[in-house]
């Protein structure tokens, strides 16, 4: 019977893209009122936010599951 061993280096990334994804969307937040058109700039970076942070999500899951041991 083989274990899987948890990739600590995947994990820690997948989880640092979530953290700059969230802070990403709130900074810009802060600043779409400044914007000439707030709506438009939100949607992009909801959409770059979201990309990020399901690549993160993906990469934490994948650290978390690990790899087989030989």
């Amino acid at each position: 019977m083989h274990m899987r061993q948890m990739n600590l280096r995947v994990l820690i990334t997948g989880l640092a893209l979530i953290v700059l994804a969230v802070g990403f969307f709130l900074y810009m937040l802060t600043l779409a009122p400044k914007s000439n058109d707030p709506a438009a700039l939100m949607q992009t970076v909801g959409m770059v936010s979201g990309a990020v942070g399901a690549l993160g999500l993906v990469m934490a899951l994948f650290g978390a599951i690990g790899r087989r041991r030989r």
